[in-house]
């Protein structure tokens, strides 16, 4: 299992508890977590599952691709630590994440 922690732009923290298998995103829209849409089901391709990735945890995500660099390009209120949560497989390693949402994904 993983605890991944959501923080709403508002401040609101939202605990999920998910096992292994399936994405960060599905588990966001899963548990109902607000500030996630998840427009393309998780193909990469609409960027509405856009997050911030917390400081301490960005060394130990896997590398962005070429196409998730593409889509935030293009995205609202992108910073350095942005990331797609569609890309983000769970795996034990990610217990902790912490994520927090932008104040909207459109």
């Amino acid at each position: 299992m993983a605890k991944i922690i959501f923080i709403e732009h508002n401040g609101t923290q939202r605990d999920v508890e998910v096992g292994p298998g399936g994405t960060v995103m599905q588990a966001a829209l899963d548990n109902l977590v607000p500030g996630i849409v998840g427009d393309c089901g998780g193909a990469c391709s609409c960027a509405t599952c856009h997050t911030y990735v917390d400081p301490a945890w960005l060394a130990r995500l896997p590398p962005m691709s070429e196409e998730e660099r593409m889509l935030l390009e293009g995205s609202l209120s992108v910073e350095e630590n942005s990331r797609l949560c569609c890309q983000l497989q769970i795996t034990p390693a990610l217990d902790g994440l912490v994520l927090r949402t932008p104040a909207s994904q459109f």
